[in-house]
């Protein structure tokens, strides 16, 4: 079993140290000036105090945790009360002349304490405290006092400053390691649904067809689920909830990824390729896009017949985003989307060509009769609403050549 350690503990540890340290250190020098305090006894009591605080406090200042709030009000106030009593208990011409105070430095280490606890905003108040009664304990403003003000001060907002950033500096490795255990569980478990239950579903959709009938129905039930878990395994995110859109009167969440959007539309007869990384778009140009892919898997399966496959290809580049829907159905015959528009059926030019017009967008219908079609939306990004035009008619050509015709089975 791993043993966490804090980035932050041995700075505990080191003032633990200089607590007892600089302890002794006071209570010496209250020994060696002993002769020449004005009050000798008053601030004897002071030190016993000081001396029984820190020892019994070691467990104080172990870590954070046991460092509260109330301890760190007391610890400083105890720091205070020795800087104000030099000025009642020591001869004003030590203090003239720049002798300790009764705490001495054992003072700083309450003032890292707060630095180390709650960061330099702590770190600043506390050292502007001691600061004031440093000033009230002299009397009078020296250049001696300014620089072990500043000092005190400077020192201690440098430490919680480091700390601060020693703590998300903990807590993002700490995210990271999280991330790298999740991504490794899930390519184990990839791993194992690929050796085994992918094999199996692709196994008998294949033989469910070759006996078909009734069986025919299990073999596209099984290819389906087949698709299904290769997109769970291939680490797609999860399309986003209607609620995230803010009809729960909560603010939007941002961009969607397109990929979460397409990601429903796979299946056994939907093959979706995306980039390994988000495509990210703002959400109602991401909505109306992922509609108008949908309208052309639409007209796929109204007039390709149910045998056609189909494929969509997401493709982010530095200038637009590109969805590119094919299919290796019958194609479509020269002539034949004007003609529909005239008869009044409007599918491919409200449902696909007008929402990317809308969204300052194009799409493009190219089909070769006998090989498929391939409907190409194309949106710019950074467009808003205005209009941009969108071809009229499908293209068509001789021949398809290249990978993009290896890939779709037809107009690729």
């Amino acid at each position: 079993m791993a043993v966490r350690m804090s980035v932050e503990q041995p700075l505990w540890h080191a003032l633990l140290a200089y607590r007892l340290l600089t302890c002794a250190y006071a209570v010496a020098l209250y020994a060696q000036a002993y002769g020449d305090l004005r009050h000798p006894l008053p601030a004897g009591g002071y030190m016993a105090v000081l001396a029984v605080w820190t020892l019994a406090t070691t467990g104080r200042v172990r870590n954070a945790e046991r460092c509260t709030k109330g301890f760190l009000a007391v610890d400083l106030g105890i720091a205070l009360t020795g800087i104000l009593l030099t000025g009642v208990l020591d001869d004003p011409a030590r203090i003239d002349a720049g002798a300790f105070t009764l705490p001495s430095i054992w003072t700083a280490g309450s003032v890292l304490a707060f630095a180390i606890k709650g960061g330099w905003r702590w770190a600043a108040v506390a050292s502007s405290l001691v600061a004031a009664a440093d000033l009230v304990e002299r009397g009078s403003f020296s250049s001696d006092t300014l620089a072990n003000v500043v000092l005190v001060w400077i020192a201690s907002i440098a430490i919680g400053y480091v700390v601060e950033v020693a703590r998300a500096s903990e807590r993002t490795l700490a995210r990271a390691l999280q991330i790298e255990a999740a991504t490794r569980e899930r390519e184990r478990l990839a791993r194992d649904i690929h050796d085994g239950v992918l094999q199996v579903l692709a196994m008998v959709q294949r033989r469910a067809n070759q006996v078909g009938g009734e069986a025919a129905e299990l073999g596209r039930l099984a290819g389906e689920q087949e698709a299904a878990l290769r997109t769970l395994i291939s680490g797609a995110p999860p399309p986003r909830r209607p609620a995230e859109d803010g009809a729960d009167g909560l603010a939007p969440a941002g961009p969607d990824d397109l990929r979460a959007l397409l990601a429903p539309y796979g299946s056994a007869r939907v093959t979706i390729s995306a980039p390994g990384t988000p495509v990210l778009l703002d959400p109602d140009a991401a909505a109306e896009l992922v509609a108008a892919a949908g309208a052309a898997l639409d007209n796929v399966r109204k007039h390709a017949g149910d045998e056609a496959h189909a494929w969509i290809l997401l493709e982010d580049e530095p200038d637009a985003v590109l969805v590119t829907v094919r299919d290796d159905g019958p194609g479509i015959p020269a002539g034949r989307l004007a003609a529909a528009e005239d008869e009044g059926r409007l599918g491919v030019a409200q449902s696909i060509r007008g929402r990317l017009r809308d969204l300052g967008g194009s799409a493009e219908i190219l089909s070769v009769p006998g090989q498929g079609t391939e409907v190409e939306l194309r949106l710019p990004r950074g467009t808003g609403s205005r209009s941009a035009p969108a071809s009229t008619g499908p293209r068509t050509r001789e021949s398809v050549t290249g990978p993009s015709a290896a890939k779709g089975g037809g107009v690729r």
